[in-house]
């Protein structure tokens, strides 16, 4: 019942959106009332997410605001690809079970004690988010942590304390790199279609930002849970050799394991190192692409050559590749995909209706006194967003609407469009905020009052850190 109440709520509002706003136009006022429906649909769930990212498919062609030919254009662009790469090198890692013994190795080598168990799982689940979706690399340490949760013994009770680990450590470690998170690749791609003449935004560029804040705010969520929300004993839980033993048994690394490495840390390099970084006039960091004349090699390119030596590598003792097509096409988000696409098609929507023009209009009075401010204004605006709804779902809304206000604001687009983008993966109160948080959620260890009480300190400690670091750093790393 709910969702049919929902189901017709969206276009609802939508109409009457459109009825109300008919003076400034019929195609904005129709673009107004498409993104209002697909609103209500995407945080209500009431339909899947990948269904309601179609609606411009069939309503931008209806209402007149983009022919069809367009609007598909923008299910296809470039930074799809790159997140499609990325994932096949996270599923060629996981096919040969690298995933394990580097999760395995690093809790391992940290810790004994609950608090050192709850870093070690913080920092594993992080580093596995930074490469590959987030979502993958609670499914890959969820089950580790809670082996270790049997381990130790629920009398300790790390049962809550190891299911937020995984899912903070997945949260914050996605926000450091463009491929550790679905947000992320649509600022990446948002920028470069409404901002075609500024200089792309790096891949090293994003981690020189990126890499700080996640470092910063995974030490202060190991605070949090272990001396602030929790009170955890700090007697030896579990015998360091117990977890050697883990890794142990897992035996050598095969050679499935060191090839797939090979091939995922080779991208990982050229991604980092493809783009020059501009310190000051003076100093600069020149990229391979700069030196080879290869401008054109662009990420989503790198991600893809990565991701198709896997299918070409031979695995050892097995008639099949280190990836197979079978194996990679049932486990790459293809919902997710539909996603990112639909966040450009809105983008595009709203430029192609005039509504940017309007939506300019109309917020250039919202402006509070400074521009740290304002930017902690936005970061908190787009945090509670995401509680309630998906985190790129919240991207794809916000992201095409500030590239617009920013300017009328007398800001740099890139100063409100980073902290939005960053602050849209930051929804840590509610099961429904993310993938990471259900799925730890379901593991049954965590009640939703646990959640929300840790959850409102992370959603603090993330908008705070963020304007603290942006207004140190955002600047000499966008050239804001």
């Amino acid at each position: 019942m709910r969702a049919l109440v929902f189901r017709l709520l969206g276009p609802l509002l939508g109409l009457i959106a459109f009825a109300g706003l008919r003076y400034i136009g019929d195609a904005p006022a129709a673009m107004a009332g498409t993104v209002l429906w697909m609103a209500v649909w995407w945080i209500s769930e009431c339909v899947p997410i990948p269904v309601t990212a179609l609606l411009p498919l069939v309503l931008f062609p209806l209402l007149g605001i983009q022919d069809l030919s367009a609007t598909a254009a923008h299910y296809g662009r470039d930074i799809i690809f790159l997140f499609i790469g990325g994932f096949l090198l996270a599923l060629g890692v996981e096919r040969s079970g690298l995933h394990n013994r580097f999760a395995l190795w690093t809790v391992s080598r940290i810790g004994a004690s609950p608090p050192r168990l709850v870093l070690g799982t913080l920092l594993a689940s992080g580093a596995l988010s930074m490469w590959i979706n987030s979502t993958a690399a609670v499914l890959v340490m969820l089950p580790i942590a809670l082996s270790l949760l049997r381990t130790t013994g629920s009398e300790l009770g790390l049962g809550a304390v190891l299911a937020l680990a995984v899912s903070y450590g997945a949260t914050i470690g996605g926000m450091a790199t463009p491929v550790g998170t679905p947000p992320n690749l649509v600022m990446m791609a948002m920028w470069k279609q409404e901002f075609p003449a500024e200089p792309t935004l790096g891949f090293g560029q994003w981690m020189l930002f990126g890499v700080p804040y996640a470092f910063l705010f995974l030490g202060i969520t190991w605070l949090l849970l272990t001396r602030v929300l929790f009170r955890l004993p700090d007697a030896a839980a579990i015998e360091r050799h117990a977890l050697r033993a883990q890794l142990k048994d897992l035996g050598p690394p095969s050679r499935d394991e060191r090839l797939a490495g090979l091939v995922f840390a080779c991208t990982a390099l050229l991604w980092m190192t493809g783009d020059d970084i501009v310190f000051s006039e003076a100093f600069a960091l020149h990229g391979w692409r700069g030196w080879l004349g290869l401008q054109r090699m662009g990420d989503p390119a790198v991600g893809m050559l990565g991701g198709l030596v896997l299918f070409l590598l031979p695995s050892k003792g097995e008639k099949r590749a280190l990836l197979d097509w079978d194996f990679a096409q049932q486990r790459i988000p293809w919902g997710v995909v539909l996603l990112i696409g639909s966040g450009f098609a809105i983008a595009g929507g709203i430029d192609a209706s005039g509504l940017s023009t309007t939506l300019g209009k109309a917020l250039v009075g919202w402006r509070t006194g400074s521009d740290v401010l304002q930017v902690g204004a936005i970061a908190t605006g787009v945090t509670l967003l995401s509680e309630l709804g998906s985190n790129t779902a919240v991207a794809s809304l916000v992201l095409p609407i500030l590239a617009r206000t920013a300017e009328a604001w007398g800001m740099a687009p890139l100063m409100v469009m980073i902290p939005a983008t960053i602050a849209a993966s930051c929804g840590f109160m509610l099961p429904i905020a993310s993938p990471m948080q259900a799925i730890v959620f379901a593991s049954g260890h965590l009640s939703v009052k646990q959640m929300a009480k840790a959850g409102v300190w992370m959603d603090v400690v993330g908008v705070v850190l963020l304007m603290t670091l942006w207004t140190l750093l955002g600047g000499m790393v966008f050239g804001t």
